[in-house]
Order: C-alpha cells, then sequence, then structure tokens
C-alpha cells in the first residue's frame, strides 16, 4: 500500500501525541517567561528588602545571588536526571518547587528565609529550563519547525528579561516587596494541571545507572566557579575568591575525568567532538560575555553620566529588548537562508558594528546615537544566540537533550559571569588613572573615587567647592574614556566570535527524511529510516559518513534521537 504521508510527518505525529506541538510550545514559554522573570525581578525590589529585612551586607548579596548560583550549578544535575526518569516529571516538579518556594519568599519574616527561598526558587529553575528545552527538541523533530519554535521560545525570553524591572516596579507602588514572588503562585497553579494533561513525557537512554557521584561533583564544581565568578566581578581577589575558583575548576576536572571512565556516562562528552556543538557553546559563551558586561555598563551610563532616572534607563534598552525579539521571530528564516555559518558570523559582526557605534558616545545625551546602537545590538546579539543555539540543540542525540540543553544553559550562565568580570576590570583598568592627579583633590578622595563613578560622585558631594566640582567633572570624563576602551575591546571578543562561528556548518541540512518531497515511496506503516522495498528510504539516508549532507543530524537517525536561552 502506498501513501503520501512523509516519515517527518509520523515522527511529528508520534513526538506531539496528545497535544498539538504548537500548543505545547506555548506550555513552554510560559514555563520559560515565569524563570526569566524571577531572575530580574528582585532587582528593583533590593531597596524595599533592606528596608524591611535589614539585612547585612553579605546577606544581601546572597539574597540577589543565592538564585542564579543554585539554578547554574544543578542545570547538569537535573538536565541528566531529566534524561533517565522523564523530563515532563521533571518539569511538573520544578513547578511545584517553584511555588512553594515563591510563597515562602513572599512571605520571609528575616533574611535567612528569604535566602532558603531564592536558593529554593534556583532549584526550580534548574529543574525547568533544561527540561523545557529538551521537550522541545522532542515535540519539533523536523528541523525547519523546530528553529521556528527556539525563535518564538527566545524572543519569549528576551521580553521575560525586560518585563522583571517593569514587573517589579509596578508591584512595588501597590504592593509590599513580597507580591514580586506572590505573583508566580497562580501561573504555577495552572502551569501543573496544564503541564500534566498536554506535555508529552519522553525520556533518554536509561541503560546503566544513573551516576549519582558525577551529577553532585558536577553540581559542587559549577558552584564554585559561578561563585569565583561573581566575585571576580565585584572586583575582589582574595582568597574567598581564588579558592572556590580553585576548588571548582578541580571538581569538574574530576568530572571530565570520571565520566570518560564510565561505561553508561552522566554527560557523553563525545558531544563536544563535533565541531557544530563545540563551537557553538563556545559563541553561546562569547556572546553572553559582550551583552551581559555591556548591559551593566550602558546602565550606569545612562544614570550617572547623563543623569537619567532608572525608569527612564529602562525605557531607553526598551528598543534593546525589541529588536532581540524581532531576530528571535525572524530567526528560523534567517537560518534557512543563510545557514548556521554565515547567520551566527553575521550576528558576531553586527553587535561589533554596534558596540563600535556606540563609542561615539559622549557627556551628552545623544538619544538617536543610543537608539541605533541598542538595535544593533539587540538584533546582532540574538541572532547569534539563536543560531547557535540552534545549531546546538540539532547537533545533540535525543537521548542526552536534557545534558545538551543543561550544557546550553550553563555556557549562558557562565558566560555572563565571566563577563561581568572580564568587562569590569577592563573599565576600572582605563576609569581610575583619570583620577590620580585632580588640581585640589587630596589623595585619599582620588583614592576612594577611583573605585567607581558612583563612589567618586559621593566623594565629590563631600569635598564640595571648586575641588568637588573638578572631582565631578574628572570622574565623568574617565568614565566615558573607560567606556570607550571597554567596548573596543568587546568589540575585538565579538570578531573573535565571529571568526569562531566559521566553523559552524555552512549550511541548515535537514535529515532527507525530514523534507517533504512528494509522495513517499515507502508505506505510512514502515518506522523512519527503514529501507523500503523500493529502496528510496535507503537513498534518501545515507549511512553516517558517506552522505551528501555535510553536517549529519544524528538527533533524527533512529539508534538515536536530543536541546537554549536567548
Amino acid at each position: 500500500m502506498s501513501g503520501t504521508t512523509t516519515a517527518a510527518a509520523l515522527r511529528r505525529r508520534a513526538a506531539g501525541a496528545g497535544a498539538n506541538r504548537w500548543v505545547v510550545l506555548v506550555v513552554l514559554c510560559v514555563s520559560l517567561l515565569l524563570v526569566a522573570v524571577d531572575a530580574t525581578v528582585l532587582h528593583v525590589a533590593v531597596p524595599a528588602v533592606t528596608e524591611d529585612l535589614k539585612p547585612g551586607a553579605v546577606e544581601l548579596l546572597w539574597i540577589v545571588d543565592a538564585y542564579p548560583l543554585v539554578c547554574a550549578s544543578l542545570l547538569i544535575l537535573f538536565g541528566t536526571l531529566g534524561d533517565r526518569v522523564g523530563r515532563r516529571r521533571v518539569l511538573l516538579l520544578g513547578y511545584t518547587l517553584f511555588g512553594v518556594a515563591s510563597a515562602m519568599a513572599a512571605f520571609a519574616d528575616d533574611a535567612h528565609l528569604l535566602i532558603v527561598a531564592r536558593a529554593l526558587l534556583g532549584v526550580g529553575g534548574a529543574m525547568i529550563m533544561p527540561a523545557t528545552l529538551s521537550i522541545l527538541r522532542q515535540v519539533f523533530p523536523d528541523r525547519r519547525e523546530r528553529a521556528l519554535a527556539i525563535g518564538i521560545w527566545s524572543a519569549v525570553a528576551a521580553v521575560g528579561a525586560a518585563v522583571g524591572p517593569l514587573l517589579g516596579g509596578f508591584l512595588l507602588e501597590h504592593f509590599w516587596w513580597g507580591s514580586v514572588f506572590l505573583v508566580n503562585i497562580p501561573l504555577m497553579l495552572v502551569s501543573l494541571p496544564v503541564g500534566r494533561i498536554l506535555l508529552p513525557e519522553s525520556k533518554g537512554d536509561s541503560d546503566g545507572p544513573w551516576d549519582v557521584v558525577g551529577a553532585l561533583t558536577a553540581a559542587a564544581g559549577l558552584f564554585a566557579v559561578v561563585l569565583g565568578v561573581k566575585r571576580l566581578g565585584a572586583g575582589e581577589l582574595g582568597a574567598a575568591t581564588l579558592l572556590p575558583l580553585a576548588a571548582g575548576i578541580v571538581l569538574l576536572v574530576l568530572f571530565v575525568r570520571r565520566q570518560r571512565r564510565r561505561e553508561h556516562p552522566l554527560l557523553d562528552l563525545r558531544m563536544f567532538s563535533r565541531p557544530a556543538f563545540s563551537t557553538s557553546v563556545g559563541c553561546i559563551v562569547l556572546a553572553m560575555l559582550a551583552l551581559v558586561g555591556l548591559e551593566l555598563i550602558a546602565a550606569q551610563y545612562l544614570q550617572l553620566v547623563l543623569g537619567l532616572s532608572p525608569l527612564e534607563t529602562g525605557l531607553r534598552l526598551v528598543p534593546l529588548t525589541f529588536a532581540a525579539m524581532a531576530a528571535g521571530l525572524a530567526g528560523a528564516r534567517m537560518l534557512r537562508r543563510f545557514g548556521p555559518r554565515r547567520m551566527v558570523s553575521l550576528g558576531f559582526c553586527l553587535t561589533a558594528g554596534a558596540v563600535v557605534l556606540l563609542t561615539a558616545m559622549g557627556g551628552d545625551d545623544n538619544a538617536p546615537l543610543l537608539l541605533g546602537g541598542f538595535v544593533l545590538l539587540g538584533f546582532g546579539l540574538e541572532t547569534t544566540l539563536f543560531g547557535a543555539y540552534e545549531s546546538m540543540l540539532s547537533e545533540a542525540p535525543q537521548d542526552q537533550a536534557g545534558g545538551a540543553a543543561a550544557i546550553g544553559e550553563t555556557s549562558y550562565q557562565l558566560g555572563a559571569g565571566i563577563g561581568i568580570a572580564l568587562l569590569g576590570s577592563v573599565m576600572n583598568a582605563a576609569y581610575a588613572p583619570g583620577l590620580s592627579q585632580v588640581p585640589g583633590v587630596p589623595a585619599s578622595a582620588s583614592a576612594a573615587a577611583a573605585h567607581s563613578l558612583g563612589e567618586a560622585y559621593e566623594v565629590a558631594a563631600r569635598l564640595g567647592g571648586p575641588a568637588g566640582e573638578a572631582l565631578r567633572l574628572a570622574a565623568r570624563h574617565s568614565f566615558v574614556h573607560g567606556l570607550h576602551v571597554t567596548l573596543l575591546v568587546s568589540a575585538g571578543l565579538l570578531l573573535a566570535g565571529a571568526a569562531m562561528a566559521l566553523r559552524l556548518p555552512r549550511l541548515m541540512h535537514c535529515d532527507p527524511e525530514e523534507t517533504p518531497s512528494g509522495p513517499a515511496s515507502e508505506p505510512p506503516q514502515a518506522p523512519s529510516g527503514s529501507a523500503s522495498a523500493s529502496g528510496t528510504t535507503a537513498e534518501a539516508s545515507p549511512a553516517p559518513g558517506h552522505g551528501s549532507t555535510p553536517m549529519r543530524m544524528p538527533a533524527q537517525r533512529e539508534s538515536r534521537g536530543s536541546g537554549v536561552k536567548v
């Protein structure tokens, strides 16, 4: 019996059994929105939390950092656990924990309880993020559809990052600070039953025991490394920074050696031997390194140099978010037209061009220049991240989908932390010398002002008179100079990323079985990849290493089957 059903259609029906895959995408996007909003919503509430709970300096640091630290360190643990016990199961458990932790945080009456609640939110986020990506990988086996789904998914991520501070500000104007957490609960109460009904369950290769020791080693190593990187970003170079970094690196080396020895490893590190996968991970790190450091410095420039309010600063950065959303929605079409190599390289080059354009910023407000620079910056970075994540996700085997998703998310977090540390150090090195010899300003005051522009303004206010005004002008000029140096360093890193992206595949090649090109010669009940009587399927699916496509997609072979945050 002959028919017109293609192998890709059969796989799509099997992957999305029980629910339309686009409805599944909506559920996954809601999950992402919650996690993305919660990562930034607390930033505007810090003054209110400080006034109410009166935490110490160390406690306040942990209130802010507990969520990203715990989330980043547990991504591999829960990503690989989902591959073994079921990705939907881990996702629903993450929903539950996220809701409970949100209630704890909302009604916390002391700093220590809030820190615990924020850490539990990080655990829930680490369960949710890899699971959403690996489920997306499963329900969209067709690469063209998956590229569109990733574009929508990443656009939602950009919205979440921008909505967090705005939502937090709105809630704080009308309610107490705990409301920024309480808003999560009704959304989780809806997501739990809807996810249970609509989301398909999937697992990877369950042969062999789950490596509990390896998972804990990776979690401890990542926690220590991320903690050390964050301390570096704050300018701390003492034992409290170097010891965690050293311990984390040692633990991660031990983790890699353990995985190579095991018959059934937690993570198949052979994925990194594939140029498309390893290059994509490197591009994610470089892109985030540039983005986070630049956003931090840009926010300081807008507020401290141009004198804009926090709300005005947020509104100036909105075009960056909308440009990122546009790039995410157009990403699938660009990927088909340009291919991964040109798309990611073009994204890096656009971003580098935007950064060079922004070096024209000075002490006076130039709104058109900032608008053009931020639009190019948002579009270029999202183009880069989209192409890199899509290539990484398509290259990963389906039975390692959770682990691959966790690697992508961890690369995202590490790139952000390293960016703050590296670009912050460059900024400080270029800023401080300009304050060493300000006429009429004591050496002690100059040394204090060299720490940051905000502190320079405080010192200038205490000095008063001509000396204070001279210090204020010198600090402002030095900050703008440091900003220009930092932008040029960032542009160099982005161009290095464009060169790195040349290792990616030139074209977006899909498995020939996925491309509906007319009536299929095999009967509809024939399994994907099996040889039909006429041999058509065998011709369309050449053996690995002998096909005409430059980049094979192991995720779509019969024996294997795979994981982005933007």
